[in-house]
């Protein structure tokens, strides 16, 4: 019987906080990414939570991908750390490496680049244009308004119900990184 391969675990989080809650938060999920023997796949930046998490994560001996544009390249400094910096040349490009390199979605606290990546993949996953987990970790209720507003949204016939059945919203690390797709 063939070893069965590690979790692909994508994380968008925001690659220019330095407020040390969200950086705590990042810190932890790439330590526990890493102690479930998974992989991480990231924007490819070493600074922020992008790099909280990646920094994290290879600190445990997880493999670490990264996905950066040229363009982004210097300013949000490149993993050249990294296991794998795969540096691309549109920020669509990279989505697509990134969601083609994951096994599941998880998305951090974060600005509009986090908030577009988490769209993506949340609406793509409503319409079955993939099956992979799509997960909100929220241990502090940074995203409480956004989601009360597409509820609005949904109150208002512009968002189908069952497609929050699309998106799982965590408040623990377990129970996110085990929405992921592996228990512990």
């Amino acid at each position: 019987m063939a070893p069965v391969p590690s979790r692909r675990v994508c994380v968008y989080c925001a690659s220019s906080s330095h407020d040390r809650e969200l950086l705590d938060i990042a810190t932890e999920v790439g330590a526990e990414i890493a102690r479930r023997g998974w992989s991480l796949v990231s924007g490819g930046g070493n600074v922020s939570m992008m790099g909280a998490v990646a920094e994290a994560a290879r600190a445990g001996g997880a493999r670490t991908v990264g996905v950066i544009p040229e363009g982004l390249r210097v300013r949000e400094v490149a993993d050249t750390s990294a296991d794998e910096l795969i540096v691309v040349t549109s920020m669509r490009e990279r989505k697509r490496e990134m969601e083609e390199r994951s096994d599941a979605f998880l998305t951090l606290p974060g600005g509009i680049g986090t908030m577009e990546e988490m769209f993506e993949m949340w609406t793509s996953a409503s319409l079955g244009f993939h099956h992979k987990p799509v997960v909100l970790y929220d241990p502090i209720g940074f995203y409480t308004p956004l989601l009360d507003w597409v509820r609005g949204l949904a109150d208002a016939g512009l968002v189908k119900p069952e497609a929050f059945d699309a998106l799982v919203v965590c408040t623990t690390l377990d129970e996110a990184l085990d929405a992921c797709g592996g228990r512990r």
